[in-house]
């Protein structure tokens, strides 16, 4: 998979062949177009989950498993303004952005110049860019801006330290509002999670494992035994040796659906530490 910015004068190369632009352009998304060679590509449209796989990997990013969990559990709805921290690759960002679409806004912060000048450029192309604002800013150790206080409905923290930023995500949520911290090690998390206590609620930690299956048809060979009987069948009563053994046969070559876990499963990413700042009495 490769993202493609489209030219009508550019060309794609791969082992494949060469692919002209010119032949993509009018097309619609999924269509199937092929080379000079006679290979093929399909013209997919340019999603979060597809810019999650593809997009250049400045920092470790989080996958569509642990982004689904949290913006579901961060109840980030259309209109909602989130506060992130850190930006880095942008891969979060990027469906928060959809996810806050067409009237919330995304701000994300990163003490890296440089990283966040990249994030800005990839998020101009892909058009997220009206939805997103990119500051420069160490949260960790100057906190969120305070022109957002009481005015963020989900705040991220992706951070080395991030009960030092717990203070200020406080102080930006708007009450009852909600707060992730992504973590890849569980002293993180504990450390975390003390921090959380004086002013939050509901506090819970999450690790997702996402665990995928290769489904394959075939046909599973079989071959007669003592007394007719299929090798490999369940258990059963002694058959004539008559029409059944034909029956079998017939039945041993019958197409079977076959189903095992993926050897590239993905494991360990991080924990989601979720909580909700406590309503004034």
């Amino acid at each position: 998979m490769k993202a493609v910015k489209v030219s009508e004068t550019s060309v794609l190369q791969n082992r494949f062949g060469v692919f002209k632009h010119s032949d993509w352009i009018g097309k619609p998304f999924g269509s199937k177009v092929l080379s000079n060679k006679g290979g093929f590509v399909y013209l997919l449209a340019p999603t979060p989950e597809l810019w999650t796989l593809v997009l250049s990997h400045r920092t470790q990013i989080l996958y569509i498993a642990d982004i689904s969990f949290l913006i579901t559990y961060l109840e980030i709805v259309p209109g909602s303004l989130v506060l992130e921290s850190g930006t880095g690759s942008g891969s979060l960002t990027t469906s928060l952005a959809r996810a806050v679409a067409p009237t919330g806004h995304v701000y994300t912060f990163d003490f890296h110049q440089q990283r966040a000048a990249s994030a800005r450029e990839d998020f101009q192309s892909t058009g997220v860019d009206s939805l997103v604002t990119v500051g420069v800013r160490d949260i960790q150790g100057e906190g969120f801006p305070d022109e957002y206080s009481g005015l963020a409905d989900s705040v991220f923290l992706d951070l080395p330290q991030p009960w030092l930023a717990i203070p200020s995500a406080g102080k930006m949520l708007k009450q009852d509002g909600t707060l992730c911290s992504f973590s890849p090690c569980i002293e993180q998390v504990q450390r975390t999670c003390e921090a959380l206590k004086s002013n939050f609620r509901d506090i819970r930690t999450f690790e997702v494992l996402l665990r995928t299956f290769e489904v394959h048809e075939g046909k599973i060979d079989s071959f007669q035994g003592d007394e007719g009987l299929s090798v490999g069948s369940p258990p059963c009563k002694r058959r004539h040796r008559s029409s059944e053994r034909s029956t079998m046969q017939d039945s041993s070559s019958s197409p079977t659906i076959k189903v095992r876990p993926c050897s590239d499963a993905r494991g360990h990413t991080g924990y989601l530490t979720f909580s909700r700042l406590q309503c004034l009495s």
